[in-house]
């Protein structure tokens, strides 16, 4: 049987679509990409089941850093996963891809549809946009970062699968924030005076004295 390869033509909509993970997390989705395209044949539905450890040694990529990326391209809808019993399966979007020529058309080689797996919702986009540019617009600005992120919606921080160390704090932020803005502050000099009041009361000498005047029917602000 030829297991041989035929030319496969990725298309710049996925580069392009890529745009929005910059640097170098960007190169590792596709170097990712490119691995699970390596079993993921048209025979095959462009489907494949494969373990981090294969990816690992294809791309010499870390397995957090594989996890990362296959978690991006799923939000993307670059890559769908799919959990089974002994691993993953991985369906790449036919969308990004120009047909193989290899094989004659089967009854497995059906015509790309539409498939709600595979629709980028506009708030999925501006999710991964608006968070990935703020921590990378701000690297190294730890606070500015979580202040930055704290002004984006909760459920879009929740949401979040690359960044999810700097959501946790920005939620927390967020918490405190409004925590705060419901409390209801005591004027300082009020508390002064509070204090003031109970160290007075608790002199024995001024107690003395209250008692003093109390039984003698004195009223010492009368004599003012």
């Amino acid at each position: 049987m030829n297991t041989t390869r035929g030319f496969l033509h990725i298309t710049y909509k996925l580069y392009h679509h890529l745009d929005i993970v910059e640097g170098e997390r960007k190169s590792h989705c596709l170097n990712v990409f490119l691995s699970v395209m390596k079993y993921a044949w048209k025979k095959n539905g462009y489907k494949a089941g494969l373990r981090h450890e294969t990816i690992h040694k294809d791309t010499g990529l870390c397995r957090t850093t594989i996890k990362s990326c296959l978690e991006t391209l799923n939000k993307l809808n670059i890559v769908k996963s799919i959990r089974g019993r002994s691993g993953k399966t991985y369906i790449v979007n036919e969308m990004f891809l120009r047909t193989e020529k290899l094989y004659e058309p089967t009854q497995i080689d059906v015509k790309p549809t539409q498939d709600s797996r595979f629709t980028t919702t506009l708030e999925e986009t501006l999710s991964i946009n608006n968070i990935s540019k703020i921590v990378k617009g701000f690297a190294g600005d730890k606070d500015k970062i979580i202040s930055q992120l704290s002004q984006l919606p909760m459920d879009e921080l929740k949401d979040e699968k690359v960044n999810v160390y700097f959501c946790k704090l920005a939620i927390q932020k967020k918490e405190d924030d409004e925590r705060d803005s419901k409390a209801t502050y005591v004027n300082g000099d009020k508390i002064v005076a509070a204090l003031s009041k109970i160290k007075k009361q608790s002199n024995p000498r001024y107690r003395a004295k209250v008692e003093y005047n109390k039984r003698n029917g004195i009223k010492p602000w009368e004599n003012k």
